[in-house]
């Protein structure tokens, strides 16, 4: 289903800040309760790697997005709001390896918590299901709209670029 209506989002607002932090946080919430039950330890362990692994996304993958480069010494993004731009921005597309680098980090985040969460049935479908949900979401939604055109999962048409 295409939605010519809809245009080109050259501008996040906090309002977007706060309804992709919702919809990231169910997902994570479920792994943390999945691996506290287990061990407080393993649980500071994943978020610090989280937290890292998410940096290591922020330095490779956004530095070449159109919202990075908008001024300002902040970022305002759907993901990231008031966060300093802390690597120089860059306006070539990604490189094999920014995306090989991006795609592994984001694959080691969500798969790390399944061991604690396969002990948790329950919590295991809410961490698919709400995995599976963010992801469509953000490709309707979102990637139809984008201005960040080298982005692997830009989908906007040609005609609207």
């Amino acid at each position: 289903m295409t939605h010519p209506e809809i245009p080109l989002k050259t501008r996040h607002t906090f309002l977007d800040f706060l309804y992709w932090s919702l919809m990231v946080s169910v997902p994570f919430i479920a792994a943390c309760v999945a691996i506290i039950e287990k061990s407080i330890v393993w649980l500071i362990l994943y978020v610090i790697v989280c937290i890292s692994l998410v940096m290591v996304i922020y330095r490779f993958y956004c530095i070449h997005c159109p919202h990075y480069h908008q001024s300002g010494k902040t970022l305002k993004c759907m993901f990231f709001w008031w966060m300093p731009k802390f690597f120089k921005a860059k306006s070539n597309p990604l490189s094999l390896l920014e995306k090989a680098v991006s795609i592994t980090a984001l694959l080691i985040i969500i798969m790390l918590p399944i061991y604690w969460l396969i002990l948790r049935p329950g919590l295991l479908i809410i961490y698919l299901l709400s995995i599976g949900i963010l992801g469509i979401t953000l490709r309707r939604y979102e990637c139809k709209r984008c201005v960040y055109f080298q982005c692997p999962s830009n989908c906007v048409p040609e005609e609207l670029r």
